[in-house]
């Protein structure tokens, strides 16, 4: 069964992951320690090995998903400190969640950000267990709302708001991650960070962002291989839409952010395509959203 499909059965989720097969996650994480000298460099591959399986050996959701269907993503955990004698680590995330494009060998980006906060405490070959409930271990925290970001991300593209139950988790995980008091986590004290990313995704005055997401991917980019001019009519209506999600909350990061790492993909769907219209009408929105890329949207009407 198609994640389109499975995303529109009511789902029951359980708190604590069962090990079956069904795994939703194809996850790479890679631990990268370049900046730390003079240590035993064995932890770092011991906690690579550890967070790949914590996210890609668990089922996080009810739904089956056939190996094909696993969800590409990758994390890029870069090191900047580490305390060897408190088994702390601080650093950084890249973070990237990836979608194949219907009937073609191309992969999008559905979601790309960096988190500036991703620090943690990590003992070598200490079990790592989460459990929604009972929050108590700050580095699965972070691994788990990632793996429910990526999953309910996903959902949205292929059905309208179709990720709502599980974004509704990493909503948990966040609120109960206030007692471990990290930048990351705190509500109001940065625009981009964890706290930030999911009470917009989850607010109601977004909601329009969300199916944005799936006119963009489902009606837009998916049937462009059927018809390519029907295809770039919805990314335009999309565009419009990510137009509105701003209005509705001027001060959310998301619309800017989807512009940043849909650049260069935007810019290919115009550019020497579409109509006069069309390349307007997606120019001065982009153009007002994230003028910073000018020279990018420049592109669009040639």
């Amino acid at each position: 069964m198609s994640r389109f499909l499975l995303s529109i059965i009511v789902m029951f989720f359980s708190l604590l992951p069962s090990q079956v097969d069904a795994q939703e996650l194809n996850c790479k994480v890679k631990i990268i320690h370049s900046q730390i000298q003079g240590t035993n460099t064995s932890v770092f591959k011991t906690l690579e090995t550890a967070l790949n399986e914590f996210m890609n050996n668990r089922t996080w959701t009810d739904l089956q998903f056939k190996e094909a269907e696993r969800i590409d993503c990758t994390m890029n955990i870069t090191i900047k400190q580490y305390k060897q004698d408190e088994n702390t680590f601080m650093g950084e995330c890249l973070f990237q969640l990836n979608r194949p494009v219907f009937n073609s060998n191309y992969n999008t980006t559905v979601f790309s950000m960096r988190d500036n906060n991703f620090n943690f405490n990590y003992v070598e070959y200490d079990p790592l267990e989460f459990n929604l409930t009972n929050m108590n271990n700050e580095l699965t925290a972070l691994m788990a709302y990632y793996a429910y970001l990526f999953i309910g991300l996903d959902l949205d593209t292929f059905s309208p708001l179709g990720g709502t139950d599980v974004l509704s988790i990493v909503e948990q995980i966040v609120n109960n991650a206030q007692t471990f008091g990290s930048a990351g986590w705190k509500a109001f004290s940065d625009d981009r960070n964890r706290h930030a990313i999911i009470n917009d995704y989850v607010e109601s005055s977004m909601e329009t962002y969300r199916q944005m997401q799936y006119k963009y991917h489902r009606q837009g980019l998916d049937e462009m291989w059927n018809n390519v001019d029907r295809g770039r009519t919805a990314i335009t209506e999309s565009i419009e839409m990510l137009q509105e999600a701003h209005n509705n909350k001027s001060l959310s990061q998301l619309p800017a952010i989807f512009s940043d790492y849909k650049r260069d993909e935007i810019v290919n769907v115009y550019k020497e395509h579409g109509t006069a219209n069309e390349k307007e009408k997606v120019y001065n929105i982009l153009s007002n959203l994230n003028p910073s890329q000018n020279k990018y949207w420049d592109n669009i009407k040639k």
